[in-house]
């Protein structure tokens, strides 16, 4: 019995329909799922909890469904409101007094691209596509380059819709392993505790494992948000062996029939020689307990720092294969084109992005959504 099973055989029967092994459910049509079967009073707590909104009737799940949802845009909005200010300052000095879209229009937006740390080549693939569609179309006025420009940016992001937007069940009865792993300072420990919160929301139980034992303060903040999530942390002292560590947060996990395991790890990538043979010993490790984990390897890299970002993302990747990122600190700074080109050159799909310091500001990301409050002119 996979563990997306489990955890509806320990529930009340929610739908006549039989879920099949290995079958992708995606976190939509699972949390439309949990939020029938949990109770009103549990709904209201959640609600109060995270959003700290007042609570709609009771009775109406739907209702309370669209608070959440909107709650959640205005968020990704707030976030990213600095860079999209930014953005399209500069897109509405280019295109004054001018009505048509020409090589002086499209030079000045490779420079505001560029600028806005979109990143040089995924630049140039844009301003390419917009020319090709400017030569076929003949004519092209600027009052259509957001909606052009919005277009394109969606296409050229990389979206794996299954690794990212769906919950992967797994065929055997072992939890799905997360490693988290990224520079100190990139918001590693803070995403692991918000990602725990989000995978229990779903109704999902998580277990932690704080395997970055060369920094105490990282056990510590992990043990604060575990205790603020209220989900299971496996530790050891500072300096223990990390793979160790990993081996008895798995180990409990299927002791404890959890269903998702987030382990931490160390971010010195100063030496990344050490670290390509510690990562390779904590999943060797991890396989003899489960033959398919890691599930996944998570990098998160700091939005914030922009260009230095794209470095990060290089580094890591020569080091560990990473299946998907999480970038943070989006909110607070003008650098949010970031996303767009690491995503297109790395061709990494993303799965979390940070926009805020409350625990719901880890939202799963969705390309159009993002786009869509990245181009949101307020």
């Amino acid at each position: 019995m996979n563990f997306f099973n489990k955890f509806f055989s320990k529930k009340k029967k929610i739908s006549n329909q039989p879920l099949t092994e290995g079958k992708l459910v995606t976190d939509e049509s699972l949390k439309k799922s949990v939020s029938k079967e949990i109770s009103n009073t549990d709904l209201k707590e959640s609600i109060i909890e995270a959003k700290s909104i007042d609570v709609v009737d009771e009775t109406t799940n739907n209702k309370t469904d669209k608070v959440l949802v909107n709650t959640k845009k205005e968020s990704l909005n707030k976030g990213l409101k600095i860079s999209s200010q930014s953005f399209f300052s500069k897109i509405s000095k280019a295109i004054i007094g001018k009505s048509k879209v020409n090589d002086e229009v499209l030079d000045d937006l490779e420079e505001i691209l560029i600028s806005s740390d979109v990143g040089v080549k995924t630049t140039l693939k844009i301003i390419d596509r917009i020319e090709n569609r400017v030569a076929k179309d003949k004519y092209i006025s600027t009052d259509e380059l957001d909606l052009i420009l919005k277009e394109e940016i969606i296409s050229i992001i990389s979206d794996d819709e299954e690794s990212v937007n769906n919950l992967i069940i797994n065929k055997n009865n072992n939890p799905h392993v997360i490693l988290i792993v990224g520079v100190n300072g990139a918001g590693k420990t803070t995403s692991i505790g918000k990602m725990a919160n989000y995978y229990k929301s779903l109704g999902l139980k998580v277990v932690i494992g704080a395997a970055d034992t060369f920094r105490a303060a990282a056990i510590e903040q992990l043990e604060v948000w575990a205790n603020r999530v209220k989900v299971d942390l496996i530790k050891q002292e500072m300096g223990s062996d990390p793979a160790s560590v990993a081996f008895d947060t798995l180990e409990s996990a299927i002791k404890k029939d959890a269903d998702i395991v987030l382990i931490d790890t160390a971010g010195r990538l100063h030496n990344k020689v050490n670290l390509m043979n510690e990562l390779s010993k904590i999943k060797r490790v991890l396989k003899k307990k489960a033959f398919d984990a890691p599930n996944e390897v998570i990098l998160v890299i700091d939005g914030s720092t922009g260009q230095n970002a794209f470095e990060q993302a290089k580094q890591f990747t020569k080091v560990t294969e990473i299946t998907s990122l999480i970038i943070t600190k989006l909110d607070g700074t003008a650098k949010g084109g970031v996303v767009l080109g690491i995503s297109d050159q790395f061709q990494i799909p993303i799965k979390f992005v940070g926009v805020g310091e409350k625990i719901e500001d880890l939202q799963i990301f969705d390309k159009k959504e993002f786009v869509d409050s990245f181009f949101k002119k307020s």
